[in-house]
Formats: C-alpha cells, sequence, structure tokens
C-alpha cells in the first residue's frame, strides 16, 4: 500500500510539473554552455565526474573484456517490471552481479545476483571467461569504492577531516601495486584514525554490495521515449531515483559506450543542446521548474560518483547516442530484507510453529495465537511472492552463468511446502468446537486477511 501511495505522488508531481510547463521546455546546459561548471557547482556539487584517463588502463581492458564477455554469452536480459499496475519490458538489457546471495528488488521485480568471487564460497561458474567476467567487476567495484571514499573525503561530507582507509583486501597484489601507481591510494590514508560512527557510517555509505550491468544498442531499439521536461531527446533510461538503498549511499557509474560502431559525435555544425550522437547523464532537481538540469556526455570509461543525499534531493535519466552502449552501476543495496541470510531465518522463524509427535510422526502446530498464526501466513506469501515467484518467472536465465541459486531456492521451496501443510492444519483446527469462541474468530478474522492477500496475488502473478 505504502509502494502505491508513493507512486500516486510521483504521477500527481510528475502531471502538476507538465501542466505548468505547459508547451514550454525548461532550460538546460551541457560542459558547451558558459555557467555550466557555475551551476554544476552550485546546485550539483555531489555530482563528482571523472574522465577515462584517471582510470587504470589495466582496469579498463580488464572490465571491457568482461562486458563483451558476458553479451557473448547472451547473459544480458530485458526486465519484466510493473509501474501503477501494468507490466512493461524494459527497453535496457542486464545483469546483476554481486555478493552471494544477494537481491536487488526494483519497479516490483527483484533480481538475483549472479554472485562474483569471494573467499568462501564454492561458486560454480559456466566458463573460466564468466569467472573472469565476473572477477573483472569486483576489481572495478573495488576501485570505485576507494573512489568513493576520496570524493566525500575531498568535499568533507563527514564531520571528520581525517577518513580511515577502507580499501578492500588486496585481491592480487600485482593489482593493488597498479592502483596505487596510479594514486588511487594516498599513503597517510591508512594511518588516519576517526571516531568508530563516523567510520561505520562511511563503511555502510561506500561499501557496495552489488552491480546493476546495462546494455543497450539505441540503433536496435524500435522506440525511445523523449525526455519530457527539457527536451533532451531520446532516453534509455527515464527520470528516477535509485530505490533500494541504504540511505545516503553513494551510487558509482562506469559507462563504456562502443565508439566506434556508430557515428559518434556529430559532425555536423554547433548543435543547441547535448549531441544526440553521444550518450549523457541527464540530472534535474526533484520536481523543481526553477534550476536548469545537467546533460552530461559520457564517453568510453567515464565514471560518476552520486555522492550523499543527491539519488534523494535529486533525479536523474540516461539519454540515449547512436552506439552501443554498457554501464556498470555499483549500489549499496538496501538487503535488511533482501539476502538468503534473511529470508533463511524468517523459515526458521516461521517453522518454529510447527512440531512432529515421536511415535506417530503426525504434524501439528504449537500454538494458534493470533500474533503466531499471522506471523506464519505473512512469512509464507513473502517466501512465495518475494522469492520463489520472482525467481522462477524470470526463466533459467541465471543458469547462463552460473547454478548457485538452484541449492537455495530448492531449500527454500522445502520450506514453502511445510508453511502449506502449517496452512492447512490452521484451517483444521479452527474448525474444532473446543476452541474458544471468541479466539477463534479473532484467528479466522486475521487468517483470512492473509489468505484473501494471496489468492489476490496468486491471481496476479498467474497473470504475468
Amino acid at each position: 500500500m505504502k509502494r502505491r501511495a508513493g507512486e500516486r505522488e510521483k504521477e500527481l508531481k510528475k502531471k502538476k510539473l507538465l501542466e505548468e510547463l505547459g508547451q514550454n521546455r525548461l532550460p538546460y546546459l551541457t560542459p558547451a554552455d558558459a555557467d555550466f561548471h557555475q551551476l554544476w557547482k552550485t546546485k550539483y556539487s555531489k555530482l563528482v565526474f571523472k574522465k577515462s584517463d584517471a582510470v587504470p588502463e589495466e582496469l579498463h581492458q580488464m572490465v571491457q573484456e568482461g562486458f563483451l564477455t558476458l553479451q557473448k554469452h547472451d547473459c544480458f536480459f530485458q526486465d519484466l517490471v510493473r509501474i501503477k499496475g501494468k507490466d512493461f519490458v524494459t527497453p535496457v538489457s542486464r545483469i546483476l552481479i554481486g555478493n552471494p546471495g544477494c537481491t536487488y528488488k526494483y519497479l516490483n521485480t527483484r533480481l538475483f545476483t549472479v554472485p562474483w568471487p569471494t573467499e568462501g564460497y564454492d561458486i560454480k561458474y559456466c566458463s573460466p571467461q564468466i569467472r573472469d567476467a565476473c572477477k573483472a567487476l569486483i576489481r572495478l567495484n573495488d576501485y570505485l569504492h576507494i573512489e568513493a571514499v576520496k570524493a566525500l573525503k575531498g568535499q568533507n561530507l563527514f564531520e571528520t577531516k581525517e577518513i580511515k582507509d577502507t580499501t578492500v583486501i588486496d585481491r592480487e597484489q600485482s593489482f593493488a601495486t597498479s592502483l596505487t601507481a596510479k594514486g588511487s591510494v594516498s599513503k597517510d590514508q591508512s594511518s588516519c584514525c576517526i571516531p568508530e560512527d563516523d567510520y561505520i557510517s562511511l563503511k555502510n555509505r561506500t561499501s557496495y554490495n552489488l552491480t546493476l550491468l546495462n546494455y543497450m544498442d539505441p540503433l536496435q531499439m524500435q522506440y525511445l521515449k523523449q525526455e519530457p521536461y527539457f527536451g533532451m531527446g531520446n532516453m534509455a533510461v527515464s527520470w528516477h531515483h535509485d530505490e533500494n538503498l541504504v540511505e545516503r549511499s553513494t551510487v558509482a557509474v562506469y559507462s563504456y559506450s562502443c565508439e566506434g560502431s556508430a557515428v559518434e559525435e556529430s559532425n555536423e555544425q554547433k548543435l543547441k543542446g547535448r549531441d544526440p550522437a553521444v550518450w549523457h547523464v541527464g540530472l534535474k532537481v526533484a520536481w523543481d521548474i526553477e534550476t536548469p538540469g545537467l546533460a552530461i556526455p559520457l564517453h568510453q570509461g567515464d565514471f560518476y560518483l552520486m555522492l550523499d543525499d543527491l539519488n534523494m534531493t535529486h533525479q536523474h535519466c540516461v539519454l540515449a547516442g547512436f552506439s552501443p552502449r554498457f554501464s556498470s552501476t555499483h549500489r549499496v543495496a538496501d538487503c535488511s530484507r533482501g539476502t538468503l541470510e534473511y529470508i533463511f531465518g524468517q523459515c526458521e522463524l516461521a517453522l518454529q510453529n510447527l512440531q512432529t509427535d515421536s511415535d506417530s510422526m503426525a504434524l501439528s502446530l504449537k500454538s494458534l495465537e493470533t500474533a503466531v498464526v499471522k506471523q506464519v501466513e505473512e512469512i509464507h506469501n513473502e517466501v512465495e511472492f518475494e522469492w520463489l515467484r520472482q525467481f522462477w518467472f524470470q526463466g533459467k536465465r541465471y543458469l547462463k552463468c552460473t547454478d548457485w541459486w538452484l541449492e537455495p531456492m530448492a531449500k527454500l521451496e522445502e520450506f514453502w511446502r511445510k508453511m502449506e501443510i502449517m496452512t492447512s492444519l490452521v484451517l483444521s483446527e479452527v474448525g474444532k468446537e473446543e476452541q474458544i469462541e471468541e479466539q477463534r474468530n479473532e484467528t479466522i478474522t486475521c487468517f483470512l486477511l492473509v489468505l484473501t492477500e494471496r489468492q489476490r496475488l496468486r491471481k496476479e502473478w498467474t497473470a504475468r
């Protein structure tokens, strides 16, 4: 209900903004405009942009080869998402890579990570090339984490001026040496000391646990939406805030447009506004018609950081160029309800109310208290609609990379079957005459609400 209310509020704001605009368009600036840098400094200062030459060439090569490997193995998929109760297929194809057992939910669709190589986990990849691609992306993840720490320090977005080095454990000494040689890690950082609370806050806001990879070839698209407020042209991704992130966490985006496969920059006379041949990231202050927007060109190997609360106070979009483009968008996803550890814990909590007779092996419920029944049935719904159906309706896409998820999903299915038995046992028990009528009525009322929701969701998922 809260999500639907939020969607309605966004629609009302969008409608009001478009009504205020009428046939007019808001102004926006590109680097070619005289006031561009002043506007960036005053209204978009928490956006940090780095050109490709700031990144070690070795890292560029590893990551870009990884993109092409994943594409070659057909690992990118268009997502079926739900907006305002209707299903849409995204124009952009995606794959989620990250910590084992993590998920990321956007627009009512839960994506499951292809796990990157992680110590303590036995991850079998479908090919050595896919393993190398995932390995390259965790290297990029480490690099962008370091850059985010430096950027936050540079803007003094923490209470202390000294920020403890949060560099991850080097996975290969040679790679770490090359990064240090490029100036990514300063020697004095490791000796800095800050209060523990600040250090924990810094780590929570910059330790990316996954990356959402995107790919699109604009020339293969039959239709792309036009940007509605500024007249910026074709959009690959509409205006939005990134969802389900740790509050005030940094988002890092590495861009790789396949330059040379199409006209990358217009050779015609000077264009007014952004060059339509070049990919751009667009930014605007959320629901504001006074502040001009920004359109920043993205070339091969550039990256940018959205620091602190920029993702909450501003919106961004991706403006399509002519060439195919990959991007790797690194996030600190809010996994409080989105990891295997969490959902297995929920299942164990629910199954505490199920007992087996040692003689007859018959199953029964330990408690029929309303609160207990409600909790178990809500977990039942969560397992079915937030995990099992989300995983299987996406088909066998994950098997293109690894079979890692099959074992935990089989375990979840077994938990779900036991919860189905528990639902039947509740129905059986509330029908018995020895139940106190007042307690029985309370249990039935609560129970029916959850079952009604389950029935509604099953119909909705069947339609999908």
